[in-house]
């Protein structure tokens, strides 16, 4: 395989029904696309292997289609009917810690071997769980890349749990990896070109392009624990 990849998809309920129906569609029209079936079968092995599944808060994961071999457009189209004739879920809090826990489990029972790379969709900060960093540098340290899809539509001022700053807070404390990277969604037509984007780039194995922020190594300017204490400042104990 040239690439494993996890698609790991937000389905918190903050999440509105119509935004989770463009993320779906978003993921299966980039695979059944001519120009993704190329690039997969123009690799140096000609195939990737691929899953997706939907989470929200722990013990929250839902695999919606297990490891695929896709190596034609036969087998894409198929793995996109898939996702389409699924019902999406949903579910409360946002825990990406246990997202990524699962997805690293998905990478050791999959039965093909290839470069291990997460595609992780949130709309808001590790609210539940481990911390974020923790899950994180575990995946880091078994070769997982991570890369993050900040999904920022809703005012942060208008929500307890939000915050502004979505996309740092990914590129600081959940994105992995020497070549993991950012590409967030700031609006509703921007689903299908940033999900497309994302998964060119993963697939490809390309250096990020100008629309891609890759991960930085300095120290984070957001809390990585600001999730759970907004969390916190919202249900007291």
């Amino acid at each position: 395989m040239d690439v494993a990849l996890v698609l790991a998809v937000d389905v918190s309920r903050s999440m509105d029904p119509g935004e989770q129906i463009l993320q779906r569609n978003g993921y299966a029209d980039t695979i059944r696309s001519p120009e993704f079936v190329r690039l997969i079968t123009g690799g140096r092995h000609g195939a990737i292997a691929i899953a997706y599944f939907e989470w929200a808060g722990p013990g929250e994961q839902r695999l919606v289609a297990d490891w695929h071999l896709l190596d034609s457009a036969e087998a894409a189209a198929d793995f996109a009917a898939r996702l389409q004739s699924a019902p999406i879920s949903r579910a409360a809090r946002t825990s990406i810690s246990a997202a990524i826990l699962h997805a690293v489990d998905l990478f050791e029972r999959s039965p093909y071997r290839g470069e291990p790379v997460l595609d992780l969709s949130a709309d808001g900060p590790n609210n539940e769980g481990i911390p974020v960093t923790a899950a994180r540098d575990l995946a880091v340290a078994r070769g997982i890349t991570i890369n993050g899809l900040p999904i920022m539509l809703r005012d942060p001022a208008a929500s307890p749990v939000d915050i502004e700053d979505l996309d740092l807070y990914f590129q600081y404390c959940v994105v992995g990896g020497d070549r993991g990277f950012v590409i967030p969604i700031t609006s509703k037509d921007q689903f299908r070109s940033s999900i497309r984007t994302k998964l060119m780039l993963e697939v490809a194995r390309a250096m990020p392009s100008a629309r891609a922020e890759p991960i930085r190594i300095a120290g984070p300017r957001v809390s990585c624990t600001i999730g759970e204490e907004l969390q916190r400042s919202r249900d007291p104990l």
